[in-house]
Order: structure tokens, then sequence, then C-alpha cells
């Protein structure tokens, strides 16, 4: 595995941190078109003179719910965006510690390079 330079590592983050937020927001649009179709659902059952009780109304809603075909493709795009998600969220963590220990790398070489410069002083090279 090949590290990048630590310059880079800013906007490398910052990249996968803008991923996460572009899923965010493709999640919250998915949530929308959802919360849209259970209303439509809700409206449905709720105003339906056939249906007496509360039971048969949510049982109503839920057939109306699964065949919808807009609503199920919305959840599966839900469990596939919250997928993705999540493997952004690892991945941004990733890169986070990876420049934390590539900048603890770097602190101990200069600090290596003066204990190295000191001693050779003290001898007197």
């Amino acid at each position: 595995m090949m590290t990048m330079q630590l310059s880079h590592y800013p906007a490398a983050i910052a990249q996968a941190a803008q991923r996460v937020n572009e899923l965010d927001s493709q999640i919250m649009a998915v949530q929308q078109l959802i919360n849209r179709e259970e209303g439509n659902a809700d409206t449905r059952s709720a105003f339906d003179p056939d249906l007496k009780n509360d039971t048969q109304r949510r049982s109503r809603r839920f057939e109306l719910l699964l065949v919808s075909q807009e609503y199920q493709t919305a959840l599966n795009t839900l469990l596939q965006l919250t997928a993705e998600k999540a493997n952004a969220l690892a991945h941004l963590e990733y890169l986070r510690n990876q420049f934390s220990v590539a900048k603890l790398e770097c602190r101990r070489a200069i600090a290596q390079q003066l204990t190295d410069f000191e001693s050779r002083e003290l001898v007197g090279l």
C-alpha cells in the first residue's frame, strides 16, 4: 500500500468528506420520496369507505406500499445509498487516521534528525 505525500492529505480528506455530504443529500431526497409515497398510501387507506377499522387501514396501507414500484425502488435505493455512505465514512476515517500517522512519522523523523545533530555536536563532529 502506497501512502501519499503529507501535503496531499487535506485535499483527499476534503474530497472524501464531500462524497459523504453528497450521499447525505441523495439519502434525504430518497427519504422525501419514501415519505411522499407513504403519505399517499396513508391518505388512500384512511379515506377508503370499505375499511372498517385501523387494522384494516394499516393492512391496506401495507398492500399499497408493497405494490408501489416507485416505493420499492426508493427503498432499494435508500439501502444502497446507506451502504455507500457507511463505506464513504469508513474511507474518510481511514484518510484522517493515515494523515495523523503520516504527521507523527514526520515529527519523529525531525526529532531523530535533531537528536542526531545534537549528538554529533556533543562529540565534536
